[in-house]
C-alpha cells in the first residue's frame, strides 16, 4: 500500500466507530497510533527529499539565468564587433537557456506546490494521532477505573459469601464459650451477711406493706 492511499485510508477513518467495534478498543488504538506514527515518518521522509529536490532544481536554475545572460552579453559583443555570425551563435545558445529555464521553473512550481500539499498532510495527520493518544489516555484511565470497581466488587462478594459468614458465626460462637470459661473460673461472689440482712429487711416492709393491703380490701363497706 503507497503511503498517500495508507495516509487517506487513515485520516478518514473513523476512530470512534473502529473502537467501539473493536474487541480490545485498548490494542486497536495502540495499533492505530503505531500505524500513524509510521505513516508521519516516511510522509516526513518523502517530504524532505522533495525539499531537497527543490533545492537542486532552484541552483540548476540560477545556472541556467547566469548562463541566459552570459549569452545575451556575447551577443551584444558580437554585433558591436561586426560578427554578425557569432552573434547569431550566441542568440542561438541564449534562447535554449531561456528553454530551459521555463522548464525548470515549471519544474519548480510543482516542487513547491506538492511540498505544500506534504505539510498539510503531515500537519493533519498529526492532528489525528494527537487525537487518538487522547483517546488511548482516556481509555487507559476507563480500563483502570473499571479493574478497580471489579476489584472493589469481587473483595464485596468475598466480603458476604457463604464461608465467610460461616467463619464470623464460628468466631462468635468461640467468643462466647470463652466468655462461660471464664464465669466458671470467676464464679458470682455470695453477698455478703450485712448485704443479706438488709434484703431480709427489705423484705419485711414490703411484707407488712402487702399484708395491709389486703386487711383494707377485707373490711367491710359502710352503707
Amino acid at each position: 500500500m503507497g503511503i498517500f492511499t495508507r495516509f487517506r485510508d487513515i485520516v478518514s477513518a473513523n476512530i470512534n466507530a473502529m473502537l467501539d467495534k473493536a474487541e480490545d478498543p485498548e490494542k486497536m488504538i495502540k495499533l492505530m497510533i503505531h500505524e500513524m506514527e509510521d505513516t508521519l515518518i516516511e510522509l516526513k521522509s518523502s517530504c524532505a527529499g522533495v525539499i531537497a529536490g527543490r533545492k537542486k532544481l532552484e541552483r540548476r536554475l540560477e545556472e541556467a539565468e547566469a548562463r541566459h545572460e552570459l549569452w545575451g552579453g556575447r551577443a551584444e559583443q558580437a554585433v558591436a564587433r561586426g560578427r554578425d555570425d557569432l552573434a547569431r551563435e550566441a542568440l542561438i545558445e541564449k534562447r535554449r537557456c531561456r528553454e530551459i529555464i521555463d522548464a525548470l521553473a515549471g519544474e519548480l512550481s510543482e516542487y513547491r506546490a506538492l511540498i505544500h500539499q506534504y505539510h498539510q498532510d503531515i500537519e493533519e495527520l498529526e492532528g489525528k494521532l494527537d487525537s487518538a493518544k487522547e483517546k488511548k489516555r482516556i481509555l487507559v484511565q476507563r480500563h483502570k477505573r473499571a479493574s478497580g470497581k471489579k476489584r472493589a466488587q469481587e473483595e464485596i462478594r468475598r466480603s458476604t459469601s457463604a464461608d465467610t459468614m460461616a467463619r464470623f458465626d464460628k468466631l462468635e460462637s468461640r467468643i462466647e464459650q470463652m466468655e462461660a470459661e471464664a464465669e466458671l473460673v470467676n464464679p458470682p461472689k455470695r453477698p455478703s451477711v450485712e448485704e443479706e440482712f438488709a434484703n431480709l429487711a427489705g423484705d419485711e416492709e414490703i411484707e407488712k406493706e402487702l399484708a395491709g393491703m389486703k386487711a383494707a380490701q377485707e373490711q367491710p363497706a359502710h352503707g
